[in-house]
């Protein structure tokens, strides 16, 4: 199994989906954000970057994270990415429809791109549905996983833009699970980390 690290803030929505144990069988080591400048990630293969952390602190670390892909780790990032974080990254903020799924015949507008990909041995497009804050430009060579109507994707791998690999979505399970609600979460956190601890990525 993979090793895995998460970054945490201290926001009880974090706590709860870091400390659910179906998750938490998964984490090698939980990070607290303000101390990862002196913690050491070298017994990590993988760095979960939660959605909504405090972007001042990320934006402070960008280079220890960077520089844990260049040394062939894998960094997932989850939620919108207003910062230069993610190398060659394009986000666009978007209008966020909560209730399309109360339309008649409703349509998330989301559609998986590179179904042959390892991941999706593990999730569904509808472990990966629900509403969305905006979408990426896909970088230059990077694998689109979902992408959403014609504006763009919300889930690619990219694996040229560093040594290692960069896992990127704008969708925000671990919030939405913490704070207790959006049940398609719960099947996507499971997914995704039985596919970051054994799948091919």
């Amino acid at each position: 199994m993979r090793k895995i690290g998460a970054l945490y803030a201290g926001n009880a929505f974090h706590y709860k989906t870091l400390n659910e144990p179906k998750f938490a069988q998964f984490i090698e080591k939980i990070i607290y954000l303000p101390d990862l400048a002196e913690t050491s990630l070298a017994d990590l293969a993988v760095l979960w970057i939660p959605s909504q952390l405090p972007l001042a602190l990320l934006e402070k670390n960008k280079e220890k994270i960077r520089d844990f892909a260049d040394n062939g780790g894998t960094v997932a990032v989850f939620g919108p990415q207003p910062i230069d974080l993610v190398p060659n990254l394009t986000w666009h903020d978007g209008v966020t429809n909560f209730w399309w799924w109360t339309q008649e015949n409703p349509d998330s507008g989301l559609k998986i791109e590179t179904p042959s990909y390892p991941i999706f041995n593990y999730l569904t497009l509808a472990d990966c549905t629900w509403h969305q804050h905006g979408h990426f430009d896909l970088p230059k060579g990077a694998v689109s996983l979902i992408s959403k109507d014609d504006s763009g994707v919300i889930f690619y791998v990219d694996k040229l833009s560093s040594k290692g690999n960069w896992v990127v979505t704008c969708l925000d399970p671990d919030y939405h699970y913490g704070a207790y609600f959006m049940p398609a979460t719960e099947r996507m956190l499971e997914g995704m980390l039985l596919w970051l601890a054994y799948g091919e990525i």
